[in-house]
């Protein structure tokens, strides 16, 4: 008896002497260590462990396994708190780290602070576990290894037992700073030896503008926090802006003008989303005072009033129908002046052009893309619109050709895919002008540009074109390319029948011609060119039932516009136009 009561003394006097032996900071340091919850998209309980904040406005650490698949998550402090987990910050999978801010429910919370020197080997540590209670209780040891991560960071093997659910509890210096986050026990020896990873490596833990689309960061569904700087976090509103839907990337919108409210760009993105969604006066009265909020917090004024004259337009152009208040052309184009006023930028001044060209003012435009095309930012584009507002001008076709020139002479050859677009326009103008051949040519590098993805349509542009140029085997041969693509296409069925008749195949002309009478019996175009072929035969009787039939389905009309169907005598209309149909 007097043995057990000295034993029991002696354990009490023993325990007395561990918690007096407990460094001061211990009680404090607990306060900052929290449990983690974390919930799945039913809102079902997914996992628990630990963290720890580093920052009194709610910034903490914990384990990456325990967010995994996450969709919202709290913490639950020292004094059982809760308070939800806000947005994360960085996270690592291979070091099992994650950094996240909380919704905190005061002005501050209990932090711990991040040693800025690592303990040396040998060095006493202390482990704090989360605890309710007021308590100096803790798990001491000592650091065994230190590694490298990174080249710049730490990672411990730590001379002590790690107990359950102390996963992501703070690892302390003997100074009461925090250096590791406790982790699970690995290899043959579990009960001695454990890791942890640097604090250090938990906090360099960021969102860049890449994180979009980093697989870790994908894995929870919490909200991402923006990068650190506003270069960076403009890179990653871009990089969102393909891939959230409109009312999601208006949330990081919102989220990056709370955290940069002196960021032109902000209001400026925000208004540009926001426009395509606006249905109502209301909506796009937001629009409008974002465009003022940021012409108001803008360093550069020309490049604010630039892009409410390009929003503006856009606008406009897009919604011809509608006008929002005095957002018109003229508007427009008073914004972008203002801009050119403070320094005539040749983007501004090719905003400039296209406001006036869609204003059908075609002279003032010309004159500004001719400016733009003595500038440094003369592209195979703005040559290209010179070219067609000239053509609209109704220019001498060389003058209009002349500009193509100057766009084409802008790429290199063997011409990429970015250089199609325009070969099909010089083409076709080359095609009004007359030039068959060089219009065949650039139809050629076109085809040879699109690696030979092309339609039926293309077929039949080129065979106008070899027409044109005499080269009429290789018009027969891209006729029958377009019918082979689209079969039913009736107008390429009457092309083939008149190059046919153009170099005396009439036989094959009628032959075609009933073809496309099996796909339509009503298709007057097709009785017509019969009979046209007919009298290229000395068919005349059999002409004339033709013309007849042609007339009888409501068409007066062979493809050059000269009546036949309609005269008292058809044979003698055909032989009027005969000369200029065939040549």
């Amino acid at each position: 008896m007097k043995k057990n009561l000295l034993l029991t003394l002696a354990l009490c006097l023993l325990a007395q002497w561990s918690v007096a032996q407990a460094p001061k900071w211990v009680e404090k340091a607990k306060r900052a260590v929290f449990s983690v919850v974390t919930y799945d998209e039913s809102d079902k309980i997914l996992n628990t462990g630990n963290g720890f904040f580093v920052t009194e406005d709610g910034i903490a650490l914990s384990d990456y396994s325990l967010f995994k698949g996450a969709q919202r998550a709290v913490v639950i402090n020292s004094e059982g708190t809760q308070m939800p987990v806000e947005v994360i910050m960085g996270a690592n999978d291979m070091y099992d780290v994650v950094k996240f801010r909380v919704a905190i429910s005061g002005k501050k919370v209990p932090a711990l602070v991040v040693a800025p020197v690592a303990p040396t080997v040998g060095a006493s540590i202390y482990l704090l576990p989360y605890s309710t209670q007021k308590d100096r209780s803790y798990t001491t040891g000592q650091v065994k290894e230190e590694s490298k991560v990174e080249g710049q960071y730490h990672y411990y093997t730590l001379d002590m037992q790690l107990k359950d659910k102390m996963v992501s509890c703070p690892v302390m210096t003997a100074e009461g700073q925090v250096f590791g986050l406790a982790q699970k026990s690995s290899g043959k020896d579990t009960a001695t030896i454990c890791y942890a990873v640097g604090a250090d490596y938990a906090m360099a833990q960021k969102i860049s503008p890449l994180s979009f689309n980093d697989h870790t960061l994908l894995s929870i569904g919490i909200k991402k926090a923006l990068p650190e700087t506003e270069e960076q976090a403009l890179v990653y509103l871009y990089m969102a802006s393909s891939q959230l839907a409109p009312e999601k990337y208006t949330e990081l919108l919102n989220e990056f003008i709370s955290q940069y409210p002196n960021s032109a760009d902000g209001y400026l993105r925000r208004a540009n989303n926001q426009i395509f969604q606006s249905k109502e006066a209301s909506s796009m009265d937001k629009v409008a005072a974002d465009m003022d909020k940021a012409l108001e917090v803008a360093q550069k004024k020309d490049d604010a009033y630039f892009n409410r004259a390009k929003l503006i337009y856009g606008y406009q152009l897009d919604k011809p129908e509608k006008t929002y208040k005095d957002w018109t052309y003229d508007r427009a184009l008073d914004e972008v002046r203002k801009a050119i006023a403070i320094e005539a930028l040749p983007v501004y001044v090719q905003l400039e052009g296209d406001i006036q060209f869609a204003k059908k003012d075609y002279a003032a435009a010309l004159a500004s893309y001719e400016k733009v095309n003595d500038s440094n930012i003369a592209s195979p584009a703005t040559f290209f619109s010179a070219a067609k507002t000239k053509e609209l001008m109704e220019a001498a076709p060389e003058e209009v050709l002349a500009l193509m020139d100057s766009c084409m002479a802008r790429f290199v050859q063997p011409y990429s895919e970015e250089a199609a677009p325009y070969l099909l326009e010089r083409a076709q103008m080359r095609l009004n002008a007359g030039q068959g051949r060089g219009a065949m040519l650039d139809y050629d590098e076109y085809y040879k540009a699109v690696r030979g993805n092309v339609n039926d349509v293309f077929y039949y542009y080129r065979e106008q074109a070899a027409v044109q140029a005499k080269q009429f085997q290789r018009a027969l041969d891209d006729l029958a390319k377009a019918i082979e693509l689209n079969p039913k296409e009736l107008t390429y069925f009457s092309e083939l029948a008149v190059v046919n008749i153009r170099v005396g195949r009439n036989e094959e002309a009628i032959k075609v011609l009933k073809d496309a009478l099996e796909i339509d019996s009503k298709y007057a175009e097709a009785y017509r060119l019969i009979g046209v072929a007919q009298l290229q035969l000395k068919q005349n009787k059999e002409a004339c039932a033709s013309f007849a039939k042609a007339k009888e389905l409501g068409s007066d009309f062979i493809v050059v516009g000269r009546p036949i169907t309609a005269a008292s005598d058809p044979v003698a209309a055909y032989v009027r136009c005969k000369n200029e149909f065939l040549s």
